[in-house]
């Protein structure tokens, strides 16, 4: 009788439909999904005299390549289109890495940079702290201010999707409106 009583429990949860992970993570990668196949003008709304390009520039992110396991945006500065978010999926969390292209194709030196979620973050804002493989990276390449960075995307459903670098003495963000996609958008 016991093992009848084992076959039906297991035969049940078999059959049953999957329910939507609980997960902040899960929640806030689905979120972003939502955003796939779209593009989006943003403005600087935090920064410092560094900064002073991308208050005049025209910002736009294209939510391009989406998968069950990667989003990846571009990120167009003016007619610099150089840079590429990548949210991956991992075992822990979820994973940011920039991706930083040459004018020739190459990539840049100074790439790949980003980090792990720490904490469980909520289904809008997720944070990624500075791994070990950036901190490197900036250290060879003389940036060793940025081995405090922490990167923070935001999704306000329906209304702005925002970037974020913070370190100390240092807030970037750039938000970008989902209310409005782009139209003639670059591709």
């Amino acid at each position: 009788m016991k093992k009848f009583g084992i076959l039906v429990a297991l035969s049940a949860s078999a059959n049953a439909t999957p329910q939507p992970s609980a997960q902040p993570a899960d929640q806030f990668f689905a979120q972003m999904s939502t955003l796939c196949g779209k593009s989006f003008n943003g403005k600087l709304v935090a920064g410092d005299d560094s900064d002073a390009s991308f208050a005049t520039a025209k910002m736009q992110a294209h939510v391009r390549t989406c998968t069950d396991r990667e989003i990846q945006i571009s990120f167009d500065v003016g007619e610099d289109r150089s840079r590429t978010w990548i949210i991956t999926r991992t075992d822990g969390g979820l994973r940011l890495k920039h991706r930083h292209m040459l004018k020739d194709g190459a990539e840049d030196p100074v790439s790949q940079y980003g980090g792990d979620t720490a904490q469980p973050g909520t289904a809008s804002r997720q944070e990624f702290p500075v791994d070990a493989y950036s901190k490197a990276m900036f250290t060879k390449e003389g940036r060793t201010v940025s081995n405090t960075n922490i990167w923070a995307f935001e999704v306000n459903p329906g209304q702005t999707l925002t970037y974020e670098l913070a370190r100390p003495n240092r807030l970037f963000r750039v938000a970008f409106d989902v209310a409005n996609p782009a139209t003639g958008a670059s591709e």
